[in-house]
């Protein structure tokens, strides 16, 4: 019975000890990856207009507004990920849509590369998917003139402070089409959008 007794207490502290270890390691696992991710929140405006157009258009003003999460691969090198509502689009001057306002708003996911140097300028690029969330002609919001999703490609610069402070500007080229079927009489158009941001990261 004292042989029993004394192995479930063998077993007992080798189980704990296996246990605790195992939560330390755990523990200690999820502060290094804190450690290495940066979360925040930015807005800003945007500049947007069409390329491929055949017909004149003016930049329209729009603005952005999200959060972001980065994964800093080492002090300089970081993987950023956006999710950012944008209002985008254009102004057209001429063709069926002339004096009317163009107003396409998405749900942007730009997934960026960047390089910060330790005193806290940065580059970054990399590619973006964009969700239309609704869209507006002249106050006709069910127009159906855009495609559901967008790609482009965004490359940027800005500077960021020790305490968590930023700004930073980036430009959005379209990749694609921005219409189911393009029009003959509207042209190939893409989405092209400057952006102008402050952000904050914690």
């Amino acid at each position: 019975m004292k042989k029993l007794v004394l192995v479930l207490v063998i077993l007992v502290a080798v189980t704990t000890k296996g246990f605790s270890q195992t939560n330390t390691e755990n523990q200690g696992f999820i502060q290094k990856l804190m450690k290495k991710l940066e979360f925040g929140v930015t807005a800003g405006g945007n500049y947007s207009n069409f390329s491929g157009a055949n017909f004149a258009t003016d930049a329209l003003p729009g603005f952005h507004a999200g959060l972001t999460v980065s994964y800093k691969i080492t002090d300089n090198f970081l993987i950023s990920e956006e999710f950012l509502y944008s209002l985008q689009g254009a102004k057209a001057k001429a063709g069926p849509f002339s004096g009317q306002d163009i107003k396409l708003s998405y749900a942007s996911v730009p997934i960026l590369f960047k390089y910060r140097t330790n005193s806290g300028f940065y580059i970054e690029a990399g590619p973006q998917a964009s969700f239309k969330v609704k869209e507006d002609i002249g106050g006709v919001t069910d127009a159906k003139f855009a495609k559901k999703i967008d790609f482009g490609m965004a490359g940027g610069l800005g500077f960021q402070s020790k305490m968590g402070l930023g700004i930073g500007a980036r430009y959005v080229y379209g990749m694609q089409k921005l219409q189911e079927t393009p029009s003959p009489i509207l042209g190939d158009l893409k989405n092209n959008n400057i952006q102008a941001s402050i952000f904050y990261t914690f």
